[in-house]
């Protein structure tokens, strides 16, 4: 019985693009900041880090992907378009009410679609060597680890996806 309720949470979870600055996406930007921030060895400061901004996640430049369960914010994705080239997947999040619901590749397949559907045919992202179940995640979505393609301090990892029309 457990199982089935699993199950059908999961299936109430709902993604939306919504505009970054939305307060549900401004939770769930704090959650990630929080959260990396305790679990990455020397902390995080977002000021190190490559820029994700408000006007960087809107439309036309970017996309932000609100996850909701009856409402309420767990979880986010965001992309950065740069025509011409690789689509940038940045601030992905999933709140530990819904970990293990399978709402991380939901997110990721929802950031693809919307990578495709904004022109880009490559996915790249970097992360942190202690997010080992991100790093599992993009790995077994089919991302390919890659030599680094940015300056990210807080990268360990760089992965890359072609994605696939249709």
């Amino acid at each position: 019985m457990a199982e089935v309720e699993r199950l059908k949470t999961a299936g109430l979870v709902v993604m939306a693009p919504v505009d970054p600055a939305d307060a549900r996406a401004q939770h769930c930007l704090r959650a990630y900041v929080d959260e990396l921030n305790v679990r990455f060895d020397a902390g995080w400061d977002p000021s190190r880090s490559i820029s994700a901004g408000v006007d960087e996640l809107r439309p036309p430049a970017g996309l932000f992907v609100l996850a909701t369960l009856h409402e309420n914010p767990v979880g986010c994705a965001a992309l950065k378009f740069h025509p011409g080239a690789p689509a940038e997947l940045k601030r992905m999040w999933v709140s530990t009410s819904v970990r293990g619901l399978g709402v991380g590749r939901r997110l990721l397949e929802e950031m693809e679609r919307h990578a495709l559907e904004g022109g880009a045919r490559v996915v790249r992202l970097e992360t942190n060597g202690a997010l080992v179940e991100a790093v599992s995640l993009y790995r077994s979505a089919g991302y390919v680890e890659v030599p680094a393609f940015n300056d990210e301090p807080y990268a360990h990892h760089w992965f890359e996806k072609q994605l696939q029309p249709g």
